[in-house]
């Protein structure tokens, strides 16, 4: 006969305690702004974390109600989410992020700042009752055709990254929210999305040393408490599994060379580059075994069907001698022990909080945007509009991590200065012409992201400047391509905060 360990609750039944396990190292989510039954059953059932998404959320008032309920059933669950800030919010999901994300911070370069835009982040999030934040990215965008990283990374070179991510899980872990640095071993030399099918990347392994784990030794030196791995594949780690399957990258790499001790946590499994290879359920039982010990799920998948299938497929893998006992209550213990963490950390931020002095998130926010900003003018002087602008917004088809929903660029804040001025958004082959018709003798303020990955972009900046050449650019992605326009503003992201530190360039006239 199989013996089973104890669970937390001391549970005199193996079976019982092996079902609790198995719920507590899942991280589900689930549809609404409201917890639904089945989740608050599952909490009562051992179920440890929860992952909210923007379409939980609508005030801070609402997530406030929203974690209180998950804690009435069960208090020490952790509340995850994935909020960096900049293009990736889900707090601001409806109006754009107050502050701006990793890419404006490495181009400030001031680590101060960084820790500072962190901490107030982590505050607001604490705040209203969430106490994981799936951030910082630490992703090295050395490829600029990167599909899914690019404005979420501090940039292309190793030590910067390293030194901010340093500096964000300082700033949010002293706020008492866990950081969770990501996507190990890191995600920014792909030139696929691994939403959607599985990336690779072919760097040797001293390069991959020397560039995607720096900013990892940073991340654990600064004691960050969880880190999430990246569903692709690099083949001097391991030529035959992604990472989070690849015992070689979680535990003997992160765990025995870096000496990681905190909880590893999935990307989530309903990705393509997992599910439409090994499928959530078998993904989900060769992660645990790897030395993962979270499973994150619910970004796509939110239901309790999801939730039973995941946990049915943990116990009958023990059962069988697929995945070791030990293994899964050592995850399961690694989970209770981060939310034992949050749980002494809130007092810890609740004082430096009070005693700190430091500006809020909107007021660090936008300091920090406005000091990311790089304004380059035409040799001819610049001229400050003084009527309504029509403002083309090229628009290309956004990743998943960052989603269509969050709205961007400088139109509002522009419309804001400058009563009258307009907004139309554009895309494809046509895109330039088009753009001039509507705006006719109105000024044009011509707003892209990533022109150098959308070969459309550049053909519209070329009609539109061809024809008028007084148009202001304005790139709210990686600003690879050469600055050009009457005036040029890269805002290294594409939150509200950018845009509004944009328009205010855009208007004045220096």
């Amino acid at each position: 006969m199989t013996t089973f360990a104890t669970g937390s609750t001391g549970s005199p039944s193996g079976q019982d305690a092996l079902t609790r396990d198995a719920l507590t190292v899942l991280q589900p989510g689930f549809t609404g702004t409201t917890a639904p039954d089945w989740l608050l059953r599952r909490l009562g059932e051992g179920l440890a974390s929860v992952g909210l998404f923007g379409r939980n959320i609508t005030s801070p008032e609402q997530l406030s109600a929203l974690t209180a309920q998950l804690r009435a059933e069960h208090e020490d669950v952790l509340v995850a989410i994935d909020e960096e800030g900049g293009d990736v919010t889900r707090l601001e999901v409806r109006t754009g992020s107050s502050v701006p994300g990793n890419h404006a911070l490495g181009a400030v370069d001031d680590v101060d700042l960084t820790r500072d835009v962190a901490f107030a982040l982590g505050r607001r999030l604490a705040e209203c009752g969430v106490n994981l934040n799936w951030a910082p990215s630490a992703d090295v965008n050395s490829n600029p055709a990167n599909p899914v990283i690019g404005v979420r990374s501090f940039g292309a070179d190793p030590d910067l990254v390293a030194r901010h991510t340093a500096a964000y899980v300082t700033g949010l872990q002293a706020a008492g929210v866990a950081a969770c640095t990501k996507h190990f071993p890191g995600h920014g030399d792909t030139a696929v999305d691994s939403h959607l099918a599985l990336p690779r990347i072919d760097a040797d392994r001293p390069l991959v040393e020397a560039r995607e784990l720096a900013p990892f030794h940073a991340a654990i030196t600064a004691g960050t408490r969880a880190v999430m791995s990246a569903h692709i594949l690099v083949p001097a780690l391991d030529p035959d599994r992604p990472a989070t399957l690849s015992h070689g990258i979680l535990t003997d790499l992160l765990r025995g060379e870096l000496g990681y001790e905190g909880l590893i946590v999935t990307d989530g499994m309903e990705m393509r580059a997992i599910a439409g290879t090994y499928g959530i359920e078998h993904g989900s039982v060769l992660a645990l075994a790897a030395g993962a010990d979270a499973i994150c799920v619910g970004g796509g998948l939110a239901d309790d069907d999801t939730v039973r299938r995941l946990r049915d497929a943990l116990v009958a893998a023990v059962r069988s001698g697929t995945l070791p006992e030990e293994r899964l209550a050592d995850a399961a213990n690694r989970v209770r022990a981060l939310a034992e963490w949050t749980r002494r950390a809130t007092g810890g931020a609740d004082a430096e909080a009070a005693d700190s002095g430091r500006a809020d998130l909107g007021e660090v926010g936008l300091v920090a945007a406005r000091r990311a900003l790089r304004a380059t003018f035409a040799p001819l002087p610049y001229e400050p509009p003084v009527q309504p602008l029509y403002v083309a917004a090229f628009t290309p088809v956004a990743n998943i991590a960052v989603g269509d929903e969050t709205p961007w660029g400088v139109g509002a804040e522009l419309a804001r200065l400058l009563p009258g001025t307009e907004t139309g958004t554009f895309a494809g082959d046509s895109a330039g012409a088009s753009a001039l018709a509507v705006a006719g003798t109105r000024r044009i303020v011509a707003v892209v992201r990533d022109e150098h990955r959308h070969p459309w972009m550049t053909e519209a900046l070329d009609v539109l400047l061809t024809t008028r050449p007084d148009t202001i650019v304005v790139e709210m992605g990686v600003p690879q391509s050469p600055p050009r326009g009457a005036l040029h503003v890269a805002t290294h992201g594409a939150a509200r905060v950018c845009g509004r530190a944009a328009a205010e360039v855009i208007m004045s006239a220096t």
